[in-house]
């Protein structure tokens, strides 16, 4: 769920290229304002069902630069759906677990 915190946030690091894989889309019933809904929540730093660890790796990548941000978000169907941008920030990636 977004709120309004969170859609007041700007954008914390650039996205790069946008990929999505089928299998991505599939989970997300390939409607791609889903798709954008949790591209929104990423680049704002929201990084979904992440653990500590993890959230702390992003909190550094945005700060510091040089390294990976991904989020992880669990769709109510049950499928699980990553986004990872890479660490020079030239790529953004939209996948499954099964598709890494």
């Amino acid at each position: 769920m977004l709120t309004q915190a969170l859609l007041d946030r700007p954008e914390r690091f650039e996205l790069g290229m946008i990929c999505a894989t089928p299998a991505a889309m599939a989970a997300l019933d390939g409607d791609p304002k889903r798709a954008a809904a949790l591209l929104a929540r990423h680049v704002r730093g929201e990084g979904g069902d992440l653990c500590a660890e993890d959230r702390l790796a992003n909190t550094e990548a945005i700060k510091l630069g040089g390294q990976r941000i991904m989020s992880v978000y669990k769709q109510l169907e049950g499928e699980t759906v990553w986004i990872i941008t890479e660490a020079d920030r030239s790529v953004t990636t939209i996948l499954t677990p099964d598709d890494y």
